[in-house]
This record gives C-alpha cells, sequence and structure tokens, in this order.
C-alpha cells in the first residue's frame, strides 16, 4: 500500500477523489497532502444537483487534523461545474463546508473543546487565531439554536446575570423542564419578555402555550410578563424569598453593629442554615442571639419562613407576615408587606413548587465560563459560549470516531 492510498483510505474521502501525493514542507514541518479528482468525475450543480463537467479548477488549502505532533494541510484542485441551465459555479467539496478553511473534521475538534476550555486556550492549543474559531462556533451554535425546536416549552424561569464591567447585564430564559437554555438577550427590562415572545414564534411556538413564568420581584420583568404572557402565571420562588429574608436579617444586624454591638467576625456565622455553618459558628451565633434578642428574632423569622416556604399552607404565610409585622424590625416588616403586595405570585409558588434554582446554576455555570475566559469581546461571544454550554444544542458535527467503511486498493 503506498502512502498516497493509505492516506486516501484514511481521509475516507468519497468516491472519485484521491490523495495523489503526500509530503512535509516548510518550518515548522507541515504534512501536506494532495487531493484530485479522477478524469471524466462529474459534478452535482450547486443549484439543480444535475452532474455536469468540470469547467476549471483552482487551488485550495484546507487544515485538517493533526498527523501525530505535525500539522496536516489538505490542499486540492476544487472544480466549477458547467451546468446548461445555471452556468459555472463553484463544487463544495465532501470534506469541508463553504469559506471555512478547515476541514469538517477539525472543526468537529474544535467544537469538542470549546465546550471544555476558553476559546483562548483552545487556540493556543490548536495554534490557530482565536478569531477564526469563533467563527467556526458561530456557524455551529447558532445554526444548532435557530433550528431548535421549542413547541413543547410551558414552564419558562427569568432571571439577570452580568455580562460585563459597568452594570452591563443580560437576562436569561430558561425552560424550566428541561433545563435548557433558550435565549439571552441584553438588558433586564420588559424588553427581554418581547424578545423571547418574538423568538418563541420564530421557534415553532406561540406565546399562549406558556403557562408559567418563574422570576424575582422586578417590576420590570412584572410588566412584561403582563404584557406580553398575560395568560401565564407568574411565580415567585422560594430562593428569591429567602434571599429577601437573609438581606432583611444583615440589615438587622448592621442596625445593631451601628448602635454599638459588638458583632466582629460574625458575618459568617450569621448568614447561612445553621447545618451548614460549622460547630463553632453554631456556638457563636446561638451567643449572639441571647446577647442580642432583636439579632435572634430576626433569625427566628428568617427560619420560621424557611419553614413556612416549605409546606403549601397559606394560612402559616399569613401567619408569618403577621408576626413580622408585629416583631418591631423595620427589615422584616418591609418584607411582610413585599409578600403581601406580591401575594399571588408567592402563593403560585406554594402550589407549584416551581423555583429559579436550575436557572441559578445555569447563571453560575455562565459567569465561570466567563472568569476563565476573563471576559468575552463581545455579547455575541457571551451568547455562544452560553448556548454550547447550557442550551442543549444538537450541533451537526461529523463524527471523531471513524466509520466502517471500507476502502479498496
Amino acid at each position: 500500500m503506498t502512502p498516497e492510498v493509505l492516506f486516501t483510505a484514511a481521509l475516507q474521502l468519497e468516491a472519485g477523489w484521491k490523495v495523489t501525493e503526500c509530503r512535509f514542507e516548510g518550518e515548522p514541518r507541515q504534512l501536506l497532502l494532495k487531493l484530485d479528482f479522477e478524469e471524466g468525475k462529474r459534478f452535482g450543480c450547486p443549484q439543480c444537483g444535475k452532474l455536469c463537467p468540470a469547467h476549471d479548477t483552482s487551488i485550495k488549502r484546507w487544515r485538517h487534523l493533526n498527523f501525530f505532533q505535525y500539522e496536516c494541510v489538505l490542499e486540492a484542485r476544487v472544480p466549477r461545474s458547467n451546468c446548461p441551465e445555471h452556468g459555472v459555479l463553484s463544487v463544495a467539496v465532501p470534506w469541508s463546508r463553504e469559506g471555512s478553511g478547515f476541514t469538517l473534521l477539525f472543526e468537529a475538534l474544535v467544537m469538542l473543546l470549546c465546550r471544555e476550555m476558553p476559546m483562548a486556550a483552545v487556540a493556543d492549543t490548536l495554534e490557530e487565531h482565536d478569531t477564526r474559531l469563533w467563527r467556526v462556533a458561530a456557524h455551529y451554535v447558532e445554526a444548532a439554536h435557530a433550528n431548535s425546536s421549542w413547541v413543547q416549552v410551558r414552564r419558562i424561569s427569568v432571571d439577570e446575570t452580568s455580562a460585563r464591567r459597568g452594570h452591563r447585564y443580560v437576562t436569561n430564559v430558561l425552560d424550566a423542564e428541561a433545563h435548557d437554555l433558550l435565549l439571552m438577550v441584553e438588558g433586564r427590562g420588559a424588553e427581554a419578555l418581547e424578545a423571547f415572545a418574538q423568538a418563541l414564534v420564530t421557534h415553532g411556538g406561540k406565546a399562549e402555550q406558556i403557562e408559567l413564568i418563574s422570576m424575582d420581584m422586578s417590576p420590570a420583568y412584572q410588566s412584561g410578563a403582563s404584557r406580553f404572557f398575560p395568560q401565564a402565571e407568574i411565580v415567585f420562588d422560594r430562593f428569591h424569598l429567602m434571599q429577601m429574608a437573609g438581606q432583611a436579617l444583615d440589615e438587622v444586624r448592621k442596625e445593631l453593629a451601628r448602635e454599638g454591638a459588638d458583632l466582629t467576625g460574625s458575618l459568617w456565622a450569621l448568614r447561612g442554615n445553621e447545618w451548614t455553618r460549622s460547630q463553632e459558628q453554631r456556638q457563636q451565633r446561638s451567643a449572639l442571639c441571647n446577647r442580642y434578642p432583636k439579632l435572634g428574632r430576626a433569625i427566628g423569622l428568617r427560619d420560621m419562613l424557611q419553614d413556612v416556604l416549605a409546606d403549601e399552607d397559606q394560612e402559616a404565610l399569613r401567619w408569618w407576615c403577621k408576626r413580622a409585622k408585629l416583631s418591631r424590625l423595620e427589615p422584616f416588616r418591609e418584607l411582610a408587606k413585599s409578600i403581601q403586595k406580591h401575594w399571588s405570585g408567592v402563593v403560585a409558588f406554594l402550589k407549584t413548587r416551581l423555583t429559579n434554582g436550575a436557572i441559578e446554576a445555569v447563571n453560575g455555570l455562565l459567569q465561570l465560563a466567563k472568569r476563565l475566559a476573563r471576559g468575552f469581546r463581545s455579547l455575541r461571544y457571551f451568547r455562544i459560549m452560553a448556548y454550547l454550554k447550557a442550551a442543549g444544542l444538537h450541533l451537526n458535527l461529523p463524527s471523531l470516531k471513524p466509520s466502517l467503511v471500507t476502502h479498496s486498493k
């Protein structure tokens, strides 16, 4: 078996194409594989598919998977078909997509690495400029996202996350059942829900199919949900309610500190659930509650709210609001008023148990990706990486495993 026949088999070239020459060239050393089509081969017209003879050819190159530690490049005479109906048109080669400069298998490797590491690290590993690799990622991710169907989406979660410094935020919309990221749009207002309503139609759905929307108590999100999804029920989940309770406790702690209370080193002992604290922190918390009754009442109210939200009893929630208002703790009085103001959404959580836990996890994943990448040059790049990591897309990529195709000599 000659090297040319060996590489023809390894590349799994379709009938009519073959490797005519293989050699090392340049510094650093590079493996060059020259490809050519057999004499008399006819090519399908890009417009109608009719088999036509070659009109002329031009030399093109593509980066392929490395050969051991050496960069591998394919070079081929690419024909133009001469169609009687559509004229002379460039023919697509089977190992690459038009205008890529990479083979399909190389692009599959790029996408595999992009899922696991920042683009800059991928560029260093493959010794390619990251701008070229971003174009590859954009092609596959945006095509897969555009072709995804949202017909089955019934429940969504909406939340914001930081996109870059300078109070630049994006809104993420998540399928609350499949836990797939559906949409990332710039901003954190009602226009984000409008953008999702428009995208929903594009992806085969309609606004009327959305039954539940889980969100925080942002007036802008509530306005957008009421305007663009009037039939959907708004849910304020336990995560944000307990976050507000934690902030109320923190306000009580700060107020005591301003009054002269010695709370040095108590921040983490007071935050979080008791079962997540160390033995030393639990002892410190107990001692502080005994010393400062106001702090003890605040921790008691927060812990009671957590117990109430774990049940489905609306009367227990009413009782808690009444007790918070009588507590003489202004932050908890305000929290009780806020719960009563958004009563229907809180009760909807008690009934449906729909939370924003999944979207908070996705936001954490995206923030980690942003830190590892040391930021993204544009929102588009951030969105591409977000969809790649969290949207559950089915990318149309060739397998990096060899197919069971036999080649004759």
